[in-house]
């Protein structure tokens, strides 16, 4: 079996992760592409709890036919976030499982402050989307949809629902656990 990893903050899931795994499952050989929300993030970025960007992420892949599935692998005791880290375990857990790791090329830059990248590229293949605005060689597929999650972020404090930006069912689980400031229905 082949899976891709789409790791991220999901803080909170929009539609460009969801076009990046479905871009990635029909174009790129793979059976599987697992949301792989960050347990904590190596650099410090604060984020809604762990738990619930699970769960949007599990609300995302009900949109999807099965192919498309949530791992909580990274709160697994001693990772730290570290993406080498976590292959190495997801390579030890599942050895029949061939590997690829799906980022953006706006993540291109940084690349130098990643432990051990020349580790995951052994473990894993990696796919370069291109993510509009981050122009980069080695990149496949079209640009990507200029949306970030900061961005939703930032409208949903404004009193903005981002529906244009973010799957309904997302929003309806944000919106059920109170999340981002939007209130609870009911």
């Amino acid at each position: 079996m082949q899976v891709a990893l789409l790791g991220g903050s999901f803080n909170p899931p929009h539609v460009g992760h969801l076009m990046a795994a479905t871009y990635v499952h029909a174009t790129q050989g793979v059976d599987e592409v697992w949301l792989m929300p960050s347990w904590q993030h190596p650099f410090g970025k604060q984020m809604e709890a762990f738990e619930h960007r699970v769960a949007m992420c599990d609300a995302m892949c009900r949109e999807t036919s099965g192919w498309l599935k949530t791992t909580t692998i990274e709160r697994e005791e001693g990772l730290t976030g570290r993406t080498v880290d976590t292959l190495a375990l997801l390579v030890e857990r599942y050895p029949d499982v061939r590997w690829s790791l799906i980022i953006g090329s706006d993540i291109l830059r940084d690349l130098p402050h990643w432990k051990d990248f020349h580790r995951i590229r052994e473990m894993a293949r990696v796919i370069v989307l291109y993510r509009a605005g981050y122009p980069a060689p080695d990149t496949v597929g079209p640009p990507l949809a200029e949306v970030s999650s900061s961005q939703v972020r930032d409208m949903l404090s404004r009193g903005v629902e981002p529906s244009e930006l973010v799957p309904a069912s997302v929003l309806a689980q944000a919106r059920a656990s109170g999340l981002y400031g939007l209130k609870r229905a009911g």
